[in-house]
């Protein structure tokens, strides 16, 4: 799988959000701004897996049509790793 500028960007968005929320436990910030920041986070990240998931999924989906095979199992497989991932 060929990860794109996108999704490595999420990526780098992520890391610096954990890294403000380990700033903001470290200056002993309030309960509540840091729930919402570990929100914050962890929705990008169910974002960022969804597009990975659905980027790949596509691109498996097109290989599979093209060679004239089936993709039920691999659209079992992208459900499964959802679900997984929740």
């Amino acid at each position: 799988m060929e990860y794109n500028d996108k999704m490595k960007h999420r990526v780098k968005r992520i890391e610096g959000q954990v890294k403000a929320i380990l700033r903001m436990m470290e200056e002993e910030k309030d309960c509540k701004d840091l729930i919402v920041q570990m929100s914050a986070a962890r929705n990008a990240m169910d974002r960022t897996i969804g597009l990975v998931v659905s980027t790949n999924l596509e691109h498996c989906v097109r290989e599979q049509i093209e060679k004239g095979e089936d993709t039920e199992e691999m659209i079992q497989e992208a459900v499964q790793l959802l679900v997984k991932s929740r």
